[in-house]
């Protein structure tokens, strides 16, 4: 599979976020993105997988098989040290299937206030973390498909800080720019992110194949 200019890229998600951050690393290839609000017949996929990456493939091969086009799927989520790595692949829907970014990360703070982590600190680093994701291409008229992953480290803060972003964002503090990822720049954020890794791979895949 190649990635030409002018090409539409499906995703296969409803992430509001996610397209945003999807549509902008592809801008510069003139590629633009489509996601699954495009497609509004096509149904929710179960992301029963065990990993990140049978979540990815499940969701790409699914929107795939079903449009007979070219999809790329992500799974990502945050696997947080203290929690043995969770959420993990449930971090989506941490606080139940109905579950929003704000009951996500109040939950998450309710599972490390448990373990009386940093009591004695006023704003706390609670506890090492790292975001996963996980991206796979596939392409339903070759039955190919490209994978790739990508990981930022960082630590989960007790105060929530930014505007940006989405999901975890707020609380997922970045030594390095003494920011958390909420307070990033868009490009920023790309530059840094576990997304923003496992996409420079795919392109380089995509550039070589």
């Amino acid at each position: 599979m190649k990635l030409k200019l002018g090409d539409t890229l499906i995703v296969a998600t409803r992430n509001q976020g996610k397209v945003k951050e999807f549509s902008h690393a592809f801008a510069a290839f003139g590629t633009s993105v489509k996601s699954m609000y495009d497609y509004p017949e096509l149904p929710d996929v179960v992301e029963d997988g065990a990993t990140f990456a049978e979540n990815a493939y499940k969701k790409a091969k699914a929107v795939g098989d079903a449009l007979g086009l070219s999809v790329l799927a992500d799974d990502s989520g945050l696997c947080v040290d203290a929690l043995n790595g969770e959420p993990g692949v449930y971090s989506a829907r941490y606080a139940g299937e109905h579950g929003n970014d704000e009951e996500n990360n109040n939950k998450l703070l309710a599972e490390l206030e448990k373990l009386k982590l940093g009591e004695d600190t006023e704003q706390p680093l609670l506890s090492t973390a790292r975001f996963v994701c996980a991206l796979v291409l596939y392409d339903p008229a070759s039955g190919t498909k490209i994978e790739t992953e990508g990981t930022v480290e960082g630590w989960i803060t007790s105060e929530p800080a930014g505007c940006g972003g989405f999901g975890y964002d707020p609380l997922f503090y970045l030594p390095s720019h003494e920011k958390t990822m909420a307070e990033l720049s868009v490009e920023e954020k790309q530059e840094i992110s576990h997304r923003g890794a496992a996409l420079r791979q795919l392109v380089a895949q995509l550039q070589e194949s």
